[in-house]
């Protein structure tokens, strides 16, 4: 069996130093590099931008009219105990799991 590498680039970054500085305090109390730091935050602001990108995308598909009309319909039942969040995730705790209790 091969080993897979993960595939790395070096880039190198200038930050000011009062910026370095912050960041070196905030990964030092995470536990994390200062290069773990960055590659998160540019991961979250990618997966923010790309959010945003899908909304915009999809905003002009949307039909507001048959939104307003689903939303407006009769019937349906009010939720039961199983509907409310829970700290367990999206479904009750499970009453033969030990753990839950």
């Amino acid at each position: 069996m091969t080993k897979r590498r993960k595939q790395t680039s070096v880039y190198p970054l200038r930050l000011p130093a009062s910026l370095k500085t912050a960041v070196r305090e905030v990964s030092q109390r995470d536990g994390t590099s200062i290069n773990q730091f960055v590659a998160t935050a540019v991961a979250e602001k990618l997966a923010a931008m790309r959010t945003a990108d899908f909304f915009a995308e999809h905003r002009a598909q949307a039909d507001i009219e048959e939104a307003r009309r689903i939303l407006r319909r009769p019937g349906g039942q009010p939720p039961g105990p199983a509907d409310k969040p829970t700290d367990h995730g999206s479904r009750p705790p499970d009453p033969e799991d030990r753990r839950s209790r």
